[in-house]
């Protein structure tokens, strides 16, 4: 095959009639080989158009597919690439300011539990496949109950150390979780990194220091936040624990930070990484859409709501006792069903206690954080989950478990962001992907109005605001969801746009990712989610130059966070993303649409 369009009439495009024959088929599987990569077939398009373009004034109209680059090429040179029109260095500016950096999260147990560097030879070359694919960095947990498994600030950095050093050498950037939390019994968690040996041990005479439901089981993902101001820890409080393993971590890896390789540091504050209770568990028989539970029957928090409930002249009131179970559904409970307990006074007393509690929590670690990383070119971030399940319900029972107090007339999550604005912090956020129509209609799940509700509270407390998906996803939908969220009114091309997320983090790194069809439709992902611009290595060049970390601002009163519960519309919305992904599917699809199109 030597071309796939030519004219028969010399050259006439306009109003002459044009018969289009086409030497074999483009689409013929002997020779799909030849336009196998779907950055081809998109030249392809490209080209199709110039024709169009390029008849009107008498122009050449021929297309000659041997200049196409062929499969099992690894590396493209100059003349394989199709040509791709150029565009003035200004308008690249212009559009730099829409360039959303997109890093992918590492294996959970990229580090061993023996704190063990483990089969670097292939990280190193999936590292570099990222970075061939635009990737501008990775995020990765430093898991506390390895660094410190050895005893009492007895902290081992040299396996990160190794790991840092390899992203380095493959010049990608890195976000590093502080990750106080068990991996293991959430979902996605593949491998199990429990909390250092001496701190369970303390936990088996104490076991009141992890979070605890009605039933008193114990949940031992995350120190409960009962005891962060409790010296039980060897004479340290769990505050002072998380503070000086931040400040080892500062120390031992001040060379990566001052040479710009570690940009962010997210604090854990729960179990997941995330800033809520450990209300839905699949350890303790939770599965979905479980309201969840309560985690506040230690008798640290019990000796605090009791506390707090006489100062406020009730002290017969006590904790909930009809709030349910785990897999109930909100109606199937007195608290959380038709004018149940929580739209009452004592209801709202203690939703608005265990909300603050959170937050105060979220407060004071990274208040530590910022103290750790002062002066650091580092930003400060935390996660938020996405209980997206029971949304659609009156109570949101799904989300008062989780410690998020949001209901159609109170805004849960804006005070969150108001705190977070106090240490510079990113407000990141997850379950990106989802939509409406993907869940099941007996959850009332709302995943969409949820991320703009977020997002918009995040934005309107002028937080940097980033997020994740939840879920591993492959597919055009989940990474179109995605690339709308990150730029709900779209481009802009004269500029920034008016709303726009910090960054995005693919969830995660994996061989599936990296099969071939998958990691091509990944790597458009990437390209639309910079805008179609190229990597940018240079961080000011799409305004995330990062200054030296600046001390907390003064500590928010009650009324600030009170103010911000006052609900507002999110912002406008588009209905799909323009910087559309489309699979090999939709790509082949687009192809015809645009080579008919010109003969209409």
């Amino acid at each position: 095959m030597t071309s796939i369009i030519r004219s028969t009439q010399g050259g006439c495009w306009g109003s002459d009639r044009l018969r289009l024959r086409l030497y074999g088929s483009v689409f013929d599987p002997a020779v799909m080989p030849l336009i196998d990569r779907v950055e081809s077939l998109q030249g392809v398009i490209r080209k199709v158009k110039r024709i169009a373009a390029m008849g009107q004034t008498g122009r050449s109209n021929y297309v000659d597919v041997t200049k196409f680059p062929k499969a099992g090429t690894s590396k493209l040179s100059a003349d394989e690439m199709p040509e791709a029109p150029t565009a003035p260095s200004t308008y690249n500016e212009k559009m730099l300011a829409n360039y959303v950096p997109v890093y992918v999260m590492l294996p959970l147990g990229v580090i061993s539990n023996d704190n063990v560097f483990e089969d670097q030879p292939k990280m190193e070359k999936q590292l570099k496949e990222l970075r061939a694919a635009g990737v501008d960095g990775v995020m990765v947990d430093v898991w506390w109950g390895i660094v410190e498994s050895k005893g009492p600030k007895q902290y081992d950095w040299s396996a990160y150390r190794s790991l840092f050093a390899l992203v380095q050498e493959c010049g990608l950037k890195l976000q590093a979780i502080m990750s106080f939390h068990r991996c293991g019994g959430n979902v996605g968690d593949e491998v199990t990194i429990p909390l250092p040996q001496w701190v369970l041990d303390i936990g088996e005479t104490d076991p009141d220091i992890f979070y605890t439901n009605r039933k008193g089981n114990r949940n031992k993902e995350y120190l409960t936040i009962g005891v962060d101001n409790q010296p039980l820890f060897d004479g340290r409080t769990a505050v002072q624990l998380y503070s000086d393993y931040m400040k080892s971590f500062r120390e031992h890896m001040s060379d990566f930070i001052e040479a710009g390789l570690i940009i962010d540091i997210e604090v854990g504050l729960g179990p997941a990484g995330e800033l809520r209770y450990p209300s839905y568990t699949g350890t303790q028989g939770w599965v979905f859409p479980g309201i969840g539970e309560f985690q506040c029957y230690d008798k640290y928090l019990e000796a605090e709501f009791k506390e707090a409930a006489t100062g406020a002249g009730h002290p017969e009131w006590g904790l909930p006792d009809n709030a349910g179970e785990y897999n109930d559904t909100p109606g199937s409970t007195e608290f959380f069903g038709l004018n149940g307990t929580y739209m009452t006074e004592k209801g709202k007393f203690f939703l608005t206690w265990y909300s603050n509690k959170l937050i105060n929590h979220g407060d004071e670690i990274l208040d530590e954080a910022n103290r750790a990383f002062l002066g650091c070119k580092v930003k400060l971030a935390a996660k938020v989950a996405g209980i997206h399940w029971w949304y659609k319900s009156p109570s949101h029972a799904a989300e008062l478990t989780s410690g998020y107090y949001n209901l159609k007339d109170r805004d849960g999550y804006r005070p969150i962001a108001r705190m977070l604005s106090r240490h510079y912090a990113i407000f990141n956020f997850t379950c990106l992907e989802m939509r409406d129509s993907e869940q099941r209609a007996d959850a009332k799940c709302g995943p969409q109005e949820l991320v703009q509700q977020v997002l918009s509270g995040g934005w309107r407390e002028e937080v940097e605001v980033a997020g994740e998906n939840a879920l591993s996803r492959y597919d055009s939908n989940g990474y179109n969801q995605m690339l709308l969220n990150a730029r709900p009114s779209g481009i802009s091309r004269e500029g920034l746009p008016k709303q726009i997320m910090y960054g995005v983090t693919y969830l995660r790194l994996s061989d599936e990712l990296l099969k071939d069809k998958n990691f091509k439709i990944f790597k458009t992902f990437v390209k639309k989610m910079h805008a179609d611009q190229d990597y940018c290595a240079d961080l000011g060049m799409y305004n995330h130059q990062i200054g030296p970390l600046e001390r907390s601002k003064p500590k928010l009163v009650m009324e600030d966070l009170l103010e911000a519960t006052k609900p507002m519309e999110p912002f406008p919305w588009g209905e799909e993303t323009d910087m559309k992904v489309d699979d090999f599917d939709g790509v082949l699809a687009n192809l015809i649409r645009n080579l008919f199109s010109l003969f209409k």
